[in-house]
């Protein structure tokens, strides 16, 4: 949801999140807040009761937060290392290939080069948009189809084929967790009881009875601390998207130490 904020820079998503937060923090001073004691005004000692209820409300969401900004990061990790582990595997089998005979040798060198190409020019910018690339399946499979056409005929070249399988073989298990990784995320749910714990937090703050000013101050503060905690989260979310996702780079590398003719 939301997935227009990765279009933008990360200083201007900050800013809107904090923008938002602290102006209904406001707004519900200015609006809401004398609804809320008009009808509480009668309730003794009604600070210490909101303050109870807060403290124990805020142990499970500020846990919720806590885990989801962590699980965010974790697999904003995970799909690093996933593009990472691609590129490390798709090197170290150009340069197996790189000692078969031609013309073997020659075909496999363009076909990676061509597959290492299409990584960076074509398939990270769908995953940039959260589309699962394509077109990088029947690359795979003509790779594969050149390596097992291969028939070693010497000791030394079974030995280097089998390395060049296994090599293949990681390759594509690092692929297949890249793109697994493209449409991951935050289940919908779990943002709509983020920002309604946000909301119930605000009005907890509004219940207070308190100087007009303390409200303002007191009521921006923790607005402030929940955009910042929810923004970070929701820029993590999706690997792939905005400033913070995962880049090519790795391939970039691969393809200008190694492949570029």
């Amino acid at each position: 949801m939301f997935y227009w904020i990765y279009d933008l820079p990360t200083w201007t998503v900050a800013f809107l999140f904090a923008f938002v937060f602290i102006g209904v923090s406001w707004l519900g001073a200015v609006f809401v807040r004398p609804v809320l004691r008009l009808l509480l005004h009668k309730e003794p000692d009604l600070n210490n009761a909101v303050g109870n209820v807060l403290s124990f409300f805020s142990v499970p969401y500020g846990l919720l937060l806590g885990m989801l900004a962590v699980a965010t990061f974790q697999a904003l990790s995970t799909a690093d290392q996933s593009a990472e582990n691609e590129a490390s595997s798709l090197a170290s089998l150009y340069r197996d290939v790189s000692s078969y005979p031609n013309p073997p040798r020659s075909e496999l060198q363009d076909a990676l080069r061509e597959y290492t190409r299409y990584v960076i020019e074509e398939a990270w910018p769908l995953q940039r948009k959260g589309i699962i690339p394509a077109g990088g399946t029947e690359r795979v499979t003509a790779i594969q189809a050149k390596l097992m056409a291969f028939e070693p005929q010497t000791r030394g070249q079974e030995v280097l084929h089998a390395e060049a399988l296994r090599q293949f073989n990681s390759f594509v298990s690092a692929r297949r967790m890249r793109l697994y990784s493209v449409e991951g995320g935050i289940p919908a749910i779990m943002w709509y009881t983020v920002v309604a714990g946000a909301l119930v937090s605000l009005i907890f703050i509004w219940m207070l009875n308190l100087r007009f000013i303390t409200h303002l101050l007191l009521g921006g503060l923790t607005a402030f601390a929940l955009a910042s905690m929810i923004c970070l989260t929701a820029l993590m979310d999706n690997p792939f998207r905005g400033e913070l996702s995962v880049s090519p780079d790795a391939f970039q590398l691969v393809y200008d130490s190694l492949m570029k003719k």
